[in-house]
């Protein structure tokens, strides 16, 4: 017999009763029943109810031991009686008696209990991980990231795609967030950056010759943490495709995604979540900021935002009128069935809007084919009627507004259109709903200097080639960029890739660099593309997004093993810490901390 077992704890059923099996794993639980100790034993399969009677000379150690504790337990598999079975459990119809066992390791007190699902707050779950793992909802969720890898490549390696690794050691690239330096021993002075993403590697592969390359990338940028983005480093599914165009790339991923999603979507659910079927919806840019005043829209809510300006215009509401001839905008959030709420309902969300920094949310509510509210008065019957044809509200509902410049007055809306989704549980839970938004503008004006630059990502091929860039408006050029959009998570950024030199050269002049600058900061890059650049493009789904969105958790620090604290701490392995200054001097470092603020 197996030193240590010849059963996971999970796999005992009914058909080996009779059979001495060997065991191990953690005492999850003990209860006892006076004349009898049971003992559930956990490994990553299950748990096993085990059972001593007081007469035997084990029943001590047994019942010594602590929670948490690593025992090997040897017995012979009985079934439980009608009454004792437990349907819950996929071993509850069988226990093992204890007829050997040995302590293979003690725990000490336990610093929070693994066998519930109490939250011990960041700092103790994160110090003491390996304990905060071993609990059934985090222990399936990380095998979940485990099974959800597994699949991608699958389904990636039968698409024809082929894995590369590419460096973690590299150069500095403007990739729009602070990078982590590594100082050079034998370079003194100079510093490789961790990737912020392998974009120009990829690409480089491409030029290579080689067709569709995809990876299980690590990628590291120096930011905030947020609820979907872990501070530090997070994994995408990073992919690219060489003689392809934008829709070329949707087919590609659109099954991969798709079939991932339906395969995991009954976890942790009593029935599997429908998944939007491929085609994914297109959206332009500008329609999503119009219609869900945001490019990260959930269309699992209804609520379709309206531009009125033209209700507006001239109208006895002098507030919005002046708006409108200022060049401000108008938006109207409609609220299905939201007429039969309590006034109450109406102030909160007032409230809420004030919290956000608006004045509030002017309002009609539609009934008995008029309007009441604050706004109503202003509105002769021709308006209201345009209101209706425009916001697709009728009686029963109300129509909220926001108005403001165009990028704050779509903010609020955005807010409103789901903040109202939620209030009259509109939003269709258990589902995950895809779209694309697409036809992103090239460039962008900075609000503070100015000047044009870069609206994403700066390699992306422009719509309209070279010509657009000599011929139009900066403002007006669109990009062949898109983004994949889950549920109003955004899962990653994509484009087809500018693989001309001209172009290149002439996109980057109009966002105020010169060609020596371009040669420079792009050098690796800039030169492949001067020796044939196939057209290309990818995109990069994040796998951290991708796992949150299945297992259902809203932080990501749910379905990362080793994640940080939102202050980019380690708390378990001392992350980061202070290097001796032998080590700064061999790396040809010196300090310069700033001042240590006292004590208040």
């Amino acid at each position: 017999m197996h030193p240590y077992r010849t059963h996971h704890c999970g796999e005992l059923r009914s058909e080996h009763a009779g059979t001495t099996v060997r065991l191990s794993g953690w005492v999850h639980r003990k209860r006892d029943h006076g004349n009898l100790l049971f003992v559930d034993l956990r490994d990553n399969f299950g748990l096993a109810q085990c059972v001593i009677d007081v007469s035997s000379a084990l029943f001590e150690a047994a019942e010594g031991a602590r929670l948490e504790s690593v025992l090997t337990i040897t017995g012979r598999v009985v079934k439980r009686s009608a009454e004792t079975i437990n349907d819950k459990l996929p071993t509850g119809e069988i226990e093992v008696q204890i007829e050997a066992l040995t302590v293979e390791a003690v725990a000490d007190p336990l610093p929070l209990q693994v066998n519930s699902d109490e939250d011990y707050g960041e700092d103790i779950r994160l110090s003491y991980r390996f304990l905060d793992l071993r609990r059934d909802k985090m222990h399936r969720n990380i095998l979940l990231r485990s099974q959800v890898i597994s699949s991608i490549r699958r389904r990636m390696n039968d698409s024809g795609f082929v894995e590369f690794q590419t460096p973690i050691l590299t150069a500095s690239s403007p990739e729009g967030a602070r990078d982590y330096l590594v100082p050079s021993r034998i370079h003194p002075g100079h510093f490789y950056a961790l990737p912020q993403a392998p974009q120009q590697f990829k690409q480089l592969l491409m030029v290579s010759g080689f067709d569709r390359y995809f990876q299980i990338a690590p990628c590291f940028r120096d930011e905030d943490a947020r609820a979907d983005r872990s501070p530090g480093e997070f994994y995408q599914l990073d992919f690219e495709m060489s003689f392809v165009t934008q829709e070329d790339v949707f087919a590609a991923i659109e099954p991969v995604l798709a079939g991932v999603f339906e395969e995991f979507a009954a976890f942790n659910q009593a029935a599997a979540r429908p998944v939007s079927k491929p085609p994914f919806p297109r959206i332009a840019y500008a329609d999503a900021m119009l219609k869900y005043g945001s490019d990260k829209p959930d269309l699992r809510n209804p609520i379709e935002i309206a531009d009125v300006d033209e209700v507006f215009r001239g109208s006895d509401f002098k507030i919005f009128a002046r708006a409108v001839e200022q060049d401000k905008v108008v938006r109207a959030i409609p609220a299905p069935g939201a007429a039969a709420q309590p006034r109450s309902w109406f102030d909160k969300l007032n409230d809420w809007a004030r919290g956000q920094g608006a004045p509030g949310l002017g309002y009609v509510i539609l009934a008995d084919g008029g309007a009441r509210g604050p706004i109503a008065k202003f509105l002769d019957d021709d308006r209201i009627r345009s209101l209706k044809a425009l916001t697709g509200a009728g009686d029963g509902d109300a129509v909220f507004f926001a108005s403001d410049e165009a990028d704050a007055a779509a903010e609020l809306a955005g807010l409103a259109r789901t903040k109202i989704g939620s209030d009259l549980d509109l939003i269709a839970a258990g589902q995950f709903a895809f779209c694309w938004i697409v036809d992103y503008p090239m460039y962008e004006r900075d609000k503070t200097s100015g000047k044009i630059e870069f609206s994403h990502n700066p390699f992306s091929m422009p719509q309209g080639g070279l010509e657009a860039l000599e011929t139009q408006d900066p403002l007006t050029i669109k990009a062949f960029q898109y983004d994949i959009v889950c549920n109003g998570i955004e899962l990653s950024s994509g484009a087809i890739r500018n693989h001309r030199p001209d172009i290149m050269y002439k996109a980057f002049e109009i966002a105020g660099y010169d060609n020596d600058e371009v040669d420079s900061r792009f050098s690796g890059m800039i030169h492949a593309l001067k020796f044939g650049a196939p057209p290309h493009g990818g995109s990069a789904p994040g796998i951290d997004r991708i796992v949150m969105l299945l297992a259902d958790e809203p932080n990501i620090r749910e379905i990362i093993a080793f994640p940080m604290t939102q202050r980019a701490e380690d708390l378990m392995m001392g992350a980061p810490a202070a290097v001796s200054a032998e080590r700064l001097k061999e790396l040809h470092l010196r300090l310069s901390l700033p001042p240590v603020k006292p004590a208040s």
